[in-house]
């Protein structure tokens, strides 16, 4: 019964499958190989025109490295204020930006309130020396929280971002998750909503480590490819990445191995509502916020289930669903309250 986080699930056979036919032969380094230049051209595919992408290992690195050459160093990332580049990547987008100035903002169950993104540009304006400069404006989606911006919501946000002058981010650790449940194209999510760059997440969903950093206007990439060198997350041999992210996008792997994550969450919220287990937030993807007391918390894990305590909400406690949960598990979760609650 392990739903500590999608990270931990193994990667899907396809993808291992690529990994090891990408071993046979030589072939070019450094992104110089025919299976990178693929993988850019599925997704220009994936998003209906054409794109500027590059592959690294990691959602932080991606996330930074990505911010970096859409804000100056003097400028402001507005995000939400549990946002993973706020709160889990040790500082990583201000090293990559060169100091560039998170600015947290509020907004329930993970979502950034456009009230409150409107009020902070009242007084933080464009062009005032004193002030760090507005420059771009973060989306976590899936959010930390794990609930799913709507598009309409994604457009008010980037309308308001755009009018301000600033370049619109995706963090899509969990973009396939996203797109699932919203039940939309993934050019509908990003930039035919105003998404300047996109993160495409495939560690969480099903991949050994690569993220796919997409921008939809070059201009805005120009200088990446030095940066992504200077940051040290340019691989000699980018075909294992490659090799991982276009089998990932092969036949529509991506949708389908976050389908099955979201529909495992689904089951399990289900199975826990029914046994009188009330939610934080609401269950729109693939991770599900239960309330439970410290002594339900702890017989459960003594129990054998995996899970994490949520820093951001008194008895709060996060289980994680990935293409990898089982059915049984779940149900063996759900089960396992049941036979809790009852004796109680």
């Amino acid at each position: 019964m392990f739903f500590a986080s999608d990270n931990s699930s193994g990667v899907a056979p396809q993808i291992l499958d690529a990994i090891v036919a990408a071993n046979a032969g030589y072939t070019s380094g450094y992104g110089a190989d025919a299976l990178t230049k693929r993988v850019e051209a599925r997704l220009s595919e994936m998003f209906e025109r054409e794109v500027t992408a590059f592959l690294v290992a990691t959602g932080s690195s991606a996330n930074g490295l990505a911010l970096s050459v859409l804000t100056p160093p003097y400028g402001v990332v507005y995000c939400h204020d549990h946002a993973h580049i706020q709160v889990d990547e040790a500082g990583a987008p201000e090293f990559y930006t060169g100091g560039a100035k998170l600015w947290p903002l509020p907004g329930e169950a993970g979502r950034i309130d456009p009230a409150a993104l409107d009020h902070v540009l009242t007084y933080l304006q464009r062009g005032n020396v004193h002030n760090p400069q507005p420059a771009v404006l973060s989306l976590t989606q899936v959010t930390e929280w794990g609930t799913v911006y709507s598009l309409d919501r994604i457009r008010a946000l980037t309308d308001r971002a755009k009018a301000a002058g600033m370049a619109v981010h995706m963090d899509g650790a969990r973009f396939a998750n996203a797109v699932a449940a919203l039940g939309c194209t993934p050019a509908e999510m990003t930039w035919k909503a105003g998404v300047d760059a996109v993160v495409v997440g495939g560690t969480k969903n099903g991949c050994m480590g690569v993220e796919a950093v997409v921008f939809f206007d070059k201009t805005k990439a120009a200088d990446f490819a030095f940066r992504r060198k200077r940051g040290g997350h340019l691989f000699s041999k980018m075909r294992f990445l490659a090799a991982q992210m276009d089998a990932y996008l092969e036949g529509g792997l991506w949708q389908d191995l976050a389908t099955t994550a979201n529909a495992r969450a689904a089951r399990l919220a289900r199975g826990l509502e029914g046994a009188g287990v009330r939610f934080a937030a609401p269950v729109e993807a693939n991770e599900v916020f239960a309330l439970m007391e410290q002594k339900e918390a702890d017989a459960l894990r003594a129990a054998g289930a995996v899970f994490y305590d949520w820093p951001f909400g008194a008895k709060v406690r996060r289980f994680v669903t990935s293409f990898a949960t089982r059915e049984e598990d779940v149900d063996a979760l759900v089960a396992e309250v049941r036979r809790m609650r009852k004796a109680a």
